[in-house]
């Protein structure tokens, strides 16, 4: 069964920069709809930013302008760039991939916004 796997999580003060990538752990094909979703302590798990197979973009008003999500599709990897972090963007962040009826999830990577 393949999944995606994250990577780039941790601590980061206000204010500042964190990037997060994600990969299949093997081959799954071309044609997926990329995002990121996430969920804080206590909430349910919300969109942050979708890229389609033809990189257009979608992102949550609460986070437009501050990130960026990117895309390789040779190796189906996405990456989410973020700037000017809040604590409120504080959460579980978890890359999914979405083609039909075939949905994969990672398993979650934690991003703490804190002084």
């Amino acid at each position: 069964q393949v999944q995606l796997v994250e990577s780039g999580g941790g601590l980061v003060q206000p204010g500042g920069t964190l990037k997060l990538s994600c990969a299949p752990s093997g081959s799954i094909g071309n044609g997926y709809s990329m995002g990121w979703y996430r969920q804080a302590p206590g909430k349910q798990r919300e969109l942050v930013a979708v890229i389609s197979s033809g990189d257009s973009t979608r992102y949550a008003d609460s986070v437009k302008g501050r990130f960026t999500i990117s895309r390789d599709n040779a190796k189906n990897t996405i990456d989410l760039k973020m700037n000017s972090m809040k604590p409120e963007d504080t959460a579980v962040y978890y890359c999914n991939a979405r083609l039909g009826v075939r949905n994969y999830w990672g398993k979650g990577t934690l991003v703490t916004v804190s002084s």
